[in-house]
């Protein structure tokens, strides 16, 4: 295990981010069925583990109003999105997948552009409950992980990925991205060492 693997749940929060049906059934989510289970199984346990240490879980997710009015015209992905009608904020396809689903008390934050704190709400709910650590897990591991392990990094945030409970279309670019891009910012670890960690912890 990673020696510098050291998360104290009080302080620190997983961010599940846009673990959605309509992406886990793209091609950002890996094609073959049961390494998509596999991928949501693992999200799952390091989700339960958290909440079972006392730790935040925090869901962040792709959603917009009825004629996508954050959408401008000049965001060339974006108005991508507007034109395929891809997150309409009700429908059930932007909604997060039942296996990693939140439960009631969890947070969740809509986002509508690639990172979990543009324009969101995210950076001053963890401030207001002294969170200084997160643990990033979702898809795709080259958009929303990337920006939000970026903009986190560079708000002194300590990082963690559970990059197992990554994925990204290209298996490549994920293996750049975890094992030269992300190291810069943060410290990489399996879902099994997190949790390791976090039950020895517990709620103390």
């Amino acid at each position: 295990m990673n020696e510098q693997l050291d998360i104290n749940p009080k302080t620190s929060a997983l961010l599940v981010l846009d673990l959605q049906r309509i992406i886990l059934d793209g091609d950002a989510a890996p094609q073959n069925p049961a390494e998509k289970e596999a991928l949501l199984s693992r999200n799952a346990r390091l989700i339960a583990g958290a909440r079972s240490a006392g730790m935040k879980v925090i869901y962040v997710r792709n959603g917009f109003r009825k004629g996508y009015p954050e959408v401008s015209s000049r965001n060339k992905s974006f108005s991508s999105i507007r034109q395929r009608d891809r997150f309409p904020d009700a429908a059930e396809g932007s909604q997060i997948h039942p296996t990693v689903a939140p439960l009631p008390d969890d947070i969740v934050i809509t986002k509508h552009r690639v990172s979990a704190f543009y324009g969101t709400e995210l950076d001053m709910i963890l401030r207001s409950n002294g969170i200084d650590t997160l643990v990033l897990a979702g898809i795709a591991t080259s958009r929303v992980v990337m920006s939000t392990l970026r903009y986190a990094a560079d708000s002194d945030y300590s990082l963690f990925v559970a990059h197992d409970c990554c994925s990204d279309s290209d298996p490549d670019v994920h293996e750049i991205m975890i094992k030269k891009v992300f190291v810069r910012a943060g410290t990489m670890a399996t879902a099994d060492e997190i949790l390791q960690v976090l039950s020895s912890k517990g709620r103390n």
